[in-house]
């Protein structure tokens, strides 16, 4: 896991050496262990290092192999790598180094781009072939590692993270309305390759682009899943789709231990990590590094779920981890989460990861974590309405937006609107596509392609990553979610969500943790907005930038102050913590349009 970037010229220029200096200089917190920069006359790539397969200068990057005319700047990992190595082996490779790195180079080498649709993991890689000066950037079929880009006619520049592409200087900051309309609406969700600025855009997932030296280029997506039966599979039984999933699934597990350093576990306490640590355990594993995190209470919400997660450390013997953050320490931490966000993200969650990862990389360099699993398995409340919906886009809509078009015409500026509903509007065209016919299905695809991406999945890796921790994700195992594609929706919304994932776990956890409420990362304090909380999203939102920007009517905003509670959209956001977070991010990341 770490932090690439570089730079590509098309107007005959050579690419700067200062310029990614700068860029990758803000990218330090991904890879603290080294630093890399190689220039090839109009191509240059950096890289941060986080050491975690193959701990020698063997494998630093960027890397070369000069008798195949390669070079790459990586992010991520590809857990199947040995086998891989093996095989690239038998074709007459050799190797100079232990890791996955030299791996992809080879695996390039030998398949083409292709090569992307053999490998098992989380990856983002620009590589550059010496002869024809093309240049290649993919990216994992999930996005779990992100690649921003900025392209006009002279140069192409790309990063681990946006405020990277800032570094580099002259990119157009100005806000994109129809991203802004996204954030608004679609719950703070900006598909690819829209970024909330006009100048940024991100790679989509599982993408491969094909870049020629006079900057035109070509994309090719690599990898969806089939939502439809294989063959023979429709005379499954629940057991029989519960005993592949169990397979699948301790497959996944596994693949995530792949280091040269060891691997602790996200446990909030909730079914999907507690499933992990208790395969591990079930698998073998002793001395595993647990870790849970609780805040105060707000509003008479509780800010913990400690309850749980120390039932499962308990009964697997794990070396628990229990951190509890006060509502002092939480506040003067909201500064430094927002800057670590890439885009503006308003999940709560956020400041949870952040203040977690924090504490976990004193101990460890990679985790695993439970993401993933309510988007595959049918875990979230609005599927169960979805069944047999007349009206799949309305159903959807009323329970994952966070407000209509027509609302939000009340409360952006008329400067700032857009004259279409853009998040419905793209919702339409996703459920559309073909292969997904049943209206649950259609949820669970986009949810899983866009929504995952742009919100759990990034959140996650911008807040680990802000302390230099790997975060692995066991539920993104591609063929596990080809499997959980597959599998009838009436398993998937059983026992009130992810029944056949609950079917897997009461073979390994204890009853209590399958049969709770669903419970997820709370923050009351930044649901409930008062006090301190309270005067600091105000001094924001009326401060001199927000002023100027001018994105919100001040009618509206006079409501959110005057009665914050009262504003909580239907996922049980405040609307008051969307719009402050939204300015904070832009002024902290210095956006002045």
């Amino acid at each position: 896991m770490c932090g690439i970037c570089g730079e590509i010229r098309f107007d005959g220029e050579q690419a700067s050496a200062e310029r990614l200096s700068r860029m990758s200089g803000c990218l330090q917190a991904r890879g603290p262990d080294g630093a890399g920069l190689i220039l090839r006359g109009r191509v240059g790539f950096a890289h941060r290092r986080l050491k975690i397969i193959d701990l020698t200068e063997k494998a630093e990057q960027p890397m070369t192999d000069p008798d195949l005319g390669l070079t790459v700047a990586f992010n991520g990992c590809i857990y199947n790598y040995p086998e891989l190595r093996r095989e690239l082996e038998g074709k007459g490779y050799r190797f100079f180094s232990t890791g996955d790195t030299e791996v992809i180079i080879k695996a390039f080498h030998a398949w083409g781009p292709d090569c992307v649709r053999r490998f098992h993991g989380m990856f983002a890689f620009a590589m550059l072939e010496r002869d024809s000066g093309r240049v290649t950037l993919a990216r994992d079929r999930f996005g779990i590692k992100p690649l921003y880009l900025a392209q006009d006619e002279k140069r192409l520049l790309f990063a681990s993270s946006l405020p990277a592409i800032l570094a580099a200087g002259d990119i157009d900051t100005q806000i994109d309305r129809e991203a802004l309309h996204h954030y608004m609406t679609f719950h703070a969700v900006v598909p690819a390759p829209m970024t909330i600025l006009k100048g940024v855009r991100k790679l989509p997932p599982a993408t491969i682009r094909r870049i020629e030296p006079d900057g035109s280029f070509t994309d090719e997506v690599f990898w969806q899943a089939s939502y439809a039966p294989a063959p023979g599979e429709e005379r499954y039984s629940s057991a029989d789709w519960r005993d592949r999933v169990m397979d699948a699934l301790k497959l996944a597990v596994k693949r995530r231990m792949v280091a040269d350093v060891p691997v602790g576990v996200l446990l909030s306490g909730g079914v999907d990590s507690s499933l992990l640590v208790g395969l591990l355990a079930e698998a073998g594993q002793t001395g595993l590094s647990t870790f849970a995190i609780g805040f105060e209470e707000a509003n008479g919400e509780k800010g913990d779920e400690f309850v749980y997660s120390d039932l499962i450390a308990n009964h697997y013997g794990t070396d628990h981890h229990k951190i509890f953050v006060p509502g002092s320490e939480l506040m003067e931490n909201l500064p430094g989460t927002i800057q670590a966000m890439s885009e503006p993200m308003v999940s709560y969650d956020n400041v949870g990861f952040y203040l977690l990862s924090r504490e976990v990389s004193k101990h460890i360099k990679v985790v695993q974590s439970g993401q993933g699993a309510d988007e595959v398995f049918g875990g979230y409340h609005w599927y169960p309405p979805m069944r047999g919906a007349g009206d799949p886009l309305g159903t959807y809509a009323g329970h994952f937006f966070d407000r209509s078009h027509e609302t939000l015409k009340t409360q952006l500026a008329p400067e700032w609107l857009i004259d279409r509903d853009a998040s419905r509007d793209f919702v339409s065209r996703h459920f559309s596509g073909d292969g997904a016919p049943d209206p649950v299905n259609k949820a669970l695809r986009l949810d899983t392609n866009v929504m995952l991406v742009d919100d759990p999945v990034k959140r996650v890796d911008n807040m680990t990553m802000a302390w230099g921790l790997e975060a692995r994700v066991p539920f993104l195992d591609h063929e596990l979610v080809e499997l959980a594609a597959r599998i009838p929706v009436e398993e998937k919304l059983k026992d009130g969500g992810k029944g056949v994932l609950k079917d897997v776990a009461r073979q390994v956890i204890p009853h209590e943790v399958i049969d709770r409420p669903k419970g997820y990362f709370p923050v009351p304090q930044l649901k409930y907005i008062a006090g301190p909380y309270l005067d600091m999203v105000r001094d924001t939102l009326t401060s001199q930038s927000a002023r100027e920007r001018g994105l919100f009517r001040q009618d509206y905003l006079d409501q959110l102050f005057t009665d914050p509670a009262s504003h909580i959209t239907p996922l049980r956001g405040s609307e008051l913590w969307q719009v402050a977070l939204l300015e904070t991010w832009l002024q902290l990341h210095g956006i002045r349009s």
